[in-house]
């Protein structure tokens, strides 16, 4: 008797182990956005028994896509992995990725009504949804207010002036220079630096410009006179050249610039850096100001995707428990907002928590209405050989190596390339 009931328990849990549906999961996620990502991990296996996330994270940028990639294409790729939403178009475009039904999201409380409209229609590619959005990661800028009290460009209120073009802005730099002898703004520009093209693409699309239409180059006389504004932050003295990203962080928190122009990704540095005392000035975050017609802004998105392994489709019950973990993370987003990110969710980011995070709430409501992401094709995105190509050339014009004009020639003749070079639909 004592040997079947052990016989039956023994099965018992045999039987229980089987049920529970393992999740492959990969991203590129270092640092602390690592670290908070493996908090959701962790907190969604401890609070259920049917699914186990495995997590696998790889190095950022092209080592993480092209390995994705080719896993997919052997059949061999995670069951659920994070990509930026600036890569989508080109990847459902050739079928890397699945389709993720109305019904599929229905089953797990997810529908597009949760998401900012802008995230949702990026996650989407010729009428079918392809992704789930996690986050807005976008350009903003950061200020010193005490040495913007210095040069006269707070108000009675403390509140810093209102920027209503560029006009004023360059006035604000100035004034920082002049007044107190500080950098007016410190931003990436160093050889090989994303941070350009980033700014150039905001500036560009708040005057209704765009980059790129059915492959052809469209910013016209528009991206000369933009990239030529940025170049005048370095020649006019109110921007250190050749700076690389960390020598870039380090001006503001040092206290050498007024303002910085960088992703909320560094939110983390400041809140650390003022409650340890490593920080010893008040500053602020706000959205991109509106400098132009509009206040866009440049922006990514993390995102979940569910890969489409050639030659080993997704079960049901696979999809399910995926989905399962993605909902698990937009509802507990705070954890991932403590980066800085903003939550793609709009129940998370209009909530009295999120509402009551500093400074994440001063800037994330109207970020997120704004954002312009790179534009769409198989060579656009994050570390993407579009943007590669802007980081040769942009910051060598910022730095006084090239001309504008010839930067911006070279890039477009790189640009041509990646064109002739892209699948046909």
């Amino acid at each position: 008797m004592k040997r079947t009931l052990i016989s039956l328990s023994l099965f018992a849990l045999a039987a229980q182990a089987s049920a529970v549906t393992t999740i492959n999961y990969w991203d590129l996620l270092g640092g602390g956005d690592g670290e908070r990502m493996q908090q959701l991990v962790d907190g969604f296996n401890k609070s259920q028994s049917d699914v186990k996330v495995q997590r696998t994270t790889l190095a950022w940028g092209v080592p993480y896509y092209t390995k994705l990639r080719t896993s997919a294409a052997v059949g061999q790729g995670p069951d659920l992995a994070i990509l930026h939403l600036s890569r989508l178009s080109g990847w459902a475009e050739a079928k890397i990725v699945r389709p993720i039904s109305t019904a599929e999201l229905g089953s797990v409380g997810l529908s597009s009504k949760n998401f900012f409209p802008k995230l949702w229609d990026a996650a989407s590619y010729k009428g079918q949804n392809y992704a789930l959005p996690l986050d807005t990661h976008a350009l903003v800028l950061y200020y010193n207010k005490d040495l913007l009290k210095k040069a006269g460009l707070l108000g009675a209120d403390g509140a810093m002036k209102p920027l209503g073009s560029m006009a004023e802005f360059n006035a604000a730099l100035n004034a920082v220079k002049t007044k107190t002898g500080a950098l007016g703004v410190s931003f990436e520009n160093g050889p090989n630096s994303y941070m350009p093209w980033r700014i150039w693409l905001a500036l560009l699309a708040q005057q209704g410009g765009s980059i790129i239409k059915d492959n052809a180059l469209t910013y016209g006389p528009l991206g000369a006179s933009t990239l030529n504004t940025m170049t005048d932050w370095v020649k006019n003295g109110l921007a250190t050249k050749n700076v690389d990203y960390p020598t870039s962080v380090a001006q503001f928190v040092n206290g050498k610039a007024a303002f910085m122009l960088n992703g909320v990704w560094e939110v983390p540095t400041l809140v650390d850096g003022r409650k340890s005392g490593k920080i010893g000035f008040d500053y602020g975050v706000m959205p991109m100001p509106k400098l132009y017609a509009n206040q866009s802004t440049w922006a990514d998105s993390h995102s979940f995707i569910i890969p489409n392994n050639v030659g080993k489709a997704a079960s049901p019950e696979k999809i399910n428990a995926a989905l399962k973990f993605v909902a698990y993370a937009q509802k507990n987003a705070l954890v991932w907002a403590g980066g800085g990110m903003i939550p793609a969710n709009q129940g998370v980011t209009n909530s009295a928590a999120f509402k009551a995070l500093k400074p994440n709430a001063d800037f994330s409501a109207t970020t997120a209405q704004n954002v312009t992401f790179d534009p769409l094709g198989w060579y656009s995105g994050a570390a993407g050989p579009l943007e590669a190509a802007s980081a040769k050339y942009f910051p060598a014009a910022i730095n006084g190596q090239l001309p504008v004009d010839k930067a911006l020639g070279s890039f477009e003749t790189e640009a041509k390339k990646l064109f002739n070079a892209a699948p046909k639909p």
